[in-house]
């Protein structure tokens, strides 16, 4: 994730075109497959009567084929990125008492929640340091002001709690390779870069990891199975930082490593693979670690020209396969990643690097795979003279209006959450009006055997209410008023709620007509539909 203090990386047209900082199914497109209640003459199937307190309800089955609307996708990942480094969005700034962090926090959040957000993507580890109590490296410096400083509690639980209270995924963001922020930076004792100094390289004013030494890949790893284990994250998050990006010039001084572990590469291609082998390497930790823990990439938003590769993007930016050494596609292709997010941080028409074109090519770039897609949005743009396109209003809305053409798409994650509060030029209000009129499931990460149908659904009074399900990670509440029913749930345009587990088995149906009620496991799978009695 590209971060900004004051001062945002400019946007250059020419040679080089840099990144703001900063999954995975599938949106319904029309015709397509989609889950229909109703197998029967009258589109429902009735639950065989277990036992004598078992409520009788009617549980709607799946069937396969329903017309949808692209304008109701049932099925969409909408985050924001909460940035730490800089203090950026959160904390506000250093030396914060936890009640003050904690209330800044929860703004963010409600603020994700009236906008219809899923997701969020909060950076834990800025530089080899810490936002959580880590046994492996130091506090960060942006809670407290002084790396190594203990600020009296530990955030994560209350910030992977809170997200799941209101229906929000919680994704641990890691910084992989970078080790302090400034390379005279006084590291704390115990500091892994103070440990092991033959582990990095200092490169313009930065103190960086090696990649190319195996080590690093395992501290690394290490790192991210401590969190994967320890707290109750949805899912692990790389940004686009890996190799430095092009800043004065300065060669990159791995040299020794090159030499003992190149075996005959280019210095390129040596590079590509020491990263390609960090990005397996962390896969199969977080998913033997969790095995419902999504582990996915926001890399560059170029992965190369076609001036440089016929198969790359018709753009003029900086590749992040020659430049950074981030080989999304070959990610991609090795499936060592649950989805991608690319930052298009461009507008429409923008010559070197056209989000319309860019769009098209990163769907068609996962097209056939397993491998999800959804696009990091620059809502910290909006409002700016960056290019006459930020200044309008529109712009931002119109890329999610460009994305239902893909069906690959399959959601959006803004940068970033400060943004996300202070909503430029109205933008927000638009994208809810237009495109978040109805709430939406997360995506599918991997298919697999969905929830029992919920039980004792009855409405009454005003409430619908519902035994909780094992294996239920949320429930999706939809209301139908008319009589054929057979359809449901195939889009979002009867889902009226997407309730947690977190919170009790009701909802407040004030509305007339007939609620269903399902279950969503972790990964996404949905069980069949129960009608209210």
């Amino acid at each position: 994730m590209t971060e900004r203090r004051q001062v945002v990386r400019p946007l250059i047209a020419t040679a080089v075109i840099a990144a703001a900082a900063v999954g995975a199914a599938y949106t319904f497109g029309p015709g397509a497959q989609a889950e229909k209640v109703g197998a029967g003459k009258d589109g429902r199937t009735a639950v065989p009567k277990a036992t004598r307190q078992q409520v009788e309800a009617e549980t709607l089955t799946a069937a396969d084929t329903c017309a949808t609307s692209v304008n109701y996708p049932k099925r969409q990942l909408r985050g924001v990125w909460i940035a730490t480094v800089h203090n950026l969005d959160w904390p506000s700034k250093p030396g914060l008492s936890p009640d003050r962090q904690k209330a800044e926090y929860l703004k963010i959040l409600d603020n994700a929640v009236k906008r219809r957000l899923n997701a969020v993507f909060f950076q834990v580890r800025p530089a080899s340091d810490a936002v959580y109590r880590s046994p492996l490296e130091p506090w960060s410096q942006w809670l407290t002001g002084t790396a190594g400083r203990d600020p009296g509690w530990d955030p994560l639980p209350f910030l992977v709690d809170e997200a799941h209270k209101r229906g929000l995924q919680f994704h641990a963001w890691f910084n992989p390779y970078r080790a302090a922020d400034s390379a005279s930076s006084k590291l704390p004792d115990g500091h892994p870069a103070r440990l092991h100094p033959d582990w990095t390289v200092k490169h313009e004013g930065k103190l960086y990891y090696n990649p190319g030494l195996p080590q690093v890949r395992d501290w690394v790893t290490k790192v991210v199975t401590d969190v994967v284990k320890r707290y109750d994250v949805d899912g692990v998050h790389f940004d686009d930082y890996f190799y430095p990006y092009p800043g004065q010039g300065t060669r990159f001084a791995d040299q020794a490593a090159y030499k003992k572990y190149g075996k005959g590469l280019t210095l390129a291609d040596w590079r590509r693979r020491n990263v390609n082998q960090l990005v397996a390497q962390v896969s199969r930790a977080v998913h033997t670690a969790k095995p419902y823990a999504a582990f996915g990439i926001s890399p560059f938003g170029i992965w190369r020209n076609k001036a440089e590769d016929p198969a790359g993007s018709a753009t003029k930016g900086m590749s992040a396969y020659d430049s950074i050494y981030a080989d999304a596609k070959a990610w991609i292709k090795a499936g060592s990643v649950d989805y991608v997010m690319p930052q298009l941080y461009w507008p429409r028409g923008f010559a070197a690097a056209d989000y319309s074109v860019l769009a098209k090519w990163w769907a068609d770039a996962v097209k056939g795979t397993d491998v999800g897609l959804y696009i990091g949005q620059a809502l910290y743009r909006v409002g700016t003279a960056d290019t006459p396109a930020w200044t309008k209003a529109g712009e931002l809305p119109a890329h999610l209006t460009l994305n239902r053409k893909y069906p690959e798409i399959a959601g959006d994650v803004y940068f970033s959450a400060a943004q996300l509060v202070k909503n430029p030029l109205g933008v927000l209000d638009r994208i809810v009006k237009s495109h978040y009129a109805r709430p939406a499931l997360p995506p599918v990460l991997r298919q697999g055997s969905a929830p029992a149908a919920p039980r004792g659904v009855k409405a009454a009074g005003g409430t619908l209410r519902w035994q909780a399900q094992p294996g239920a990670q949320s429930y999706g509440i939809y209301r139908v008023t008319g009589k054929d029913a057979s359809c449901a749930t195939a889009d979002a345009r009867n889902l009226v709620a997407v309730v947690p587990a977190s919170q009790a088995p009701s909802y407040a149906a004030g509305a007339p007509g007939a609620y269903y009620v399902t279950a969503v496991d972790r990964l996404g799978n949905e069980s069949p539909a129960t009608r209210a009695a």
